[in-house]
């Protein structure tokens, strides 16, 4: 029974594992890497047709993003996760790929005056509708059986709505190992969803890390210090921006200034105009507002059962259409504009810091986590000047970055996660974390008597022996192997085909011998071509 270990791994975005036992390999959430976490253009680090399940613990892309890929790739098996995950899924996967599609086209468009060969895009919607088709519901606390040995059940992780830790039991000669991935562990009293549940046992853990190495502000400043900003920057004629993950985040804010309108904390607007410019976000939040049965909090229960709705208020707007958001920097009437991507990436929200960082009397406001190497954590990190669109922009807005909003536990809350267990777990892996901070909290798990341990990119455990096989690739090395893969993308996507290539011939054992033939003249007639 092993363990691989293949994406956020002294790292943050990307996370994706894989658990070898009973004879199937299981893979736990497929996500993109993004910012400085890139490697190779995202390629797959292993064949995708060689995976026979998969299991998603919520619905973010760096969790759930290269499922398209793998699909492309050759995945014929089925995608598993909560309902509600599911329901965000098949409409961010769509984003995504259409993303994806939208960056090529302009990347291609640039490319053919510099004379250079047209790329494709990592994936096409078509791949992401293939990977929806795929997505198999369940529900928190079900029991699943996912082949002869390999049981499974999914607790709410209080991160996202459907968000979950997924608890997994293999059974190999008589013998029953259970193994824990938190997925991302949530704050406590989030709006909207619940406070993450606790797991009383298991043999191994592999636990994330974000955060751990330092402690949020308190909750109760919240609104009451967002509102304050909000106050200064209306008043002084300028607009909020708030760089949003689409999924989640946003409709936390929108619960929030509910109630800060509500409590007409905003003085100078007390009915200040908030407009959601992003689709997806849009789309999103009619899934927030139908049935939240068994996945909301009791507060937004209680809310929705006396005829409110937690997400809807007064001056509330959101933007469809390009058109429509580039109207929102031309009217000159002060707002709050909620936008995507969350990271400053990608996406709409680059185009309104393109014309707000400039001017000294708006406000940018973060609430999520910036990983290394994005617009996001350049602008949280003080940098004076950046590049949008070929432009160089003054950074002269005043910049906010509201740590208590995080979706992620912080350090006292991922000490009480794991020491929810009975027993100490034979051994935690630490993941999911920049390597300061996943080491932070190994060490500090280790002074509290866990054996902790944090993993390189594809390191390899043995859980039945309960040791390292293989060490893997060491940050620094990766660094600088992802130095180099930027400018081979490329290579990288003709190394993916060949990957594709294997699986499709493994695929075909076992067929008529006339038809392995003429396949096999097909690839010698092409390798003939290119060897040279």
């Amino acid at each position: 029974m092993r363990l691989i270990f293949y994406g956020a791994d002294k790292e943050v975005t990307g996370s994706c594992h894989c658990l070898e036992a009973c004879g199937r390999r299981i893979l736990v959430d497929c996500g993109l890497q993004q910012g400085s976490d890139e490697y190779e253009g995202n390629r797959l680090p292993f064949y995708a047709s060689q995976i026979d399940d998969i299991l998603v613990t919520h619905a973010h892309i760096d969790h759930s993003g290269r499922l398209p890929l793998l699909v492309k790739e050759g995945y014929g098996g089925k995608i598993h996760a909560t309902g509600a995950t599911c329901d965000l899924l098949s409409i961010m996967l769509r984003d995504s790929a259409h993303i994806q599609e939208m960056d090529t086209r302009n990347e291609n468009r640039r490319g053919r005056r510099a004379g250079k060969e047209p790329e494709e895009p990592l994936y096409t919607v078509q791949d992401a509708e293939a990977a929806v088709q795929r997505l198999v519901p369940c529900s928190y606390g079900e029991t699943v059986q996912l082949c002869d040995g390999v049981k499974f059940r999914m607790t709410d992780a209080g991160h996202l709505l459907g968000s979950a830790s997924v608890e997994i039991w293999a059974t190999e000669n008589g013998r029953t190992e259970k193994i824990v991935f938190s997925g991302d562990i949530g704050n406590l009293n989030q709006p909207i969803i619940r406070d993450p549940q606790y797991i009383a046992e298991a043999d191994y853990v592999v636990m994330e890390s974000t955060y751990g190495d330092r402690e949020h502000e308190p909750i109760a400043n919240y609104i009451p210090q967002l509102a304050q900003v909000f106050d200064r920057t209306l008043a002084a004629g300028g607009n909020v921006v708030i760089p949003s993950f689409a999924v989640g985040r946003t409709q936390e804010l929108l619960y929030f200034i509910r109630e800060m309108k509500e409590r007409r904390l905003v003085e100078s607007v007390p009915d200040f105009p908030v407009y959601v410019d992003s689709p997806l976000a849009a789309e999103a939040t009619k899934i927030y507002s139908g049935d939240l049965h068994g996945y909301a909090d009791e507060d937004t229960i209680r809310v929705i059962e006396g005829g409110f709705q937690p997400l809807n208020f007064s001056n509330l707007h959101t933007c469809e259409t390009t058109e429509e958001s580039r109207a929102l920097n031309e009217d000159g009437v002060p707002k709050v504009i909620l936008s995507s991507s969350g990271m400053c990436e990608a996406g709409r929200i680059r185009h309104h810091l393109k014309h707000n960082l400039w001017r000294p009397e708006c406000s940018v406001v973060f609430v999520g986590y910036q990983a290394e190497g994005t617009l996001g954590r350049m602008l949280i990190d003080g940098s004076k000047k950046v590049k949008l669109f070929g432009e160089e922009i003054a950074v002269e807005a005043q910049i906010h970055n509201f740590k208590a909003l995080s979706g992620h536990a912080d350090r006292p809350g991922l000490l009480r996660w794991i020491g929810s267990y009975r027993e100490k777990p034979r051994r935690v892996f630490v993941v999911h974390g920049e390597e300061i901070s996943a080491e932070a909290f190994a060490g500090e798990l280790k002074r509290r008597g866990f054996r902790a341990f944090v993993p390189n990119f594809e390191a390899v455990a043995d859980l039945t022996a309960d040791r390292i096989l293989e060490e893997g690739i060491p940050p620094e090395t990766l660094r600088s192997r992802k130095g180099r893969s930027k400018a081979s993308s490329a290579f990288g996507r003709l190394f993916a085909a060949g990957q594709r290539l294997l699986g499709v011939i493994r695929h075909n054992e076992g067929g008529a011998n006339k038809d392995l033939a003429k396949f096999t003249d097909q690839i010698i007639a092409l390798c003939d071509k290119w060897d040279r």
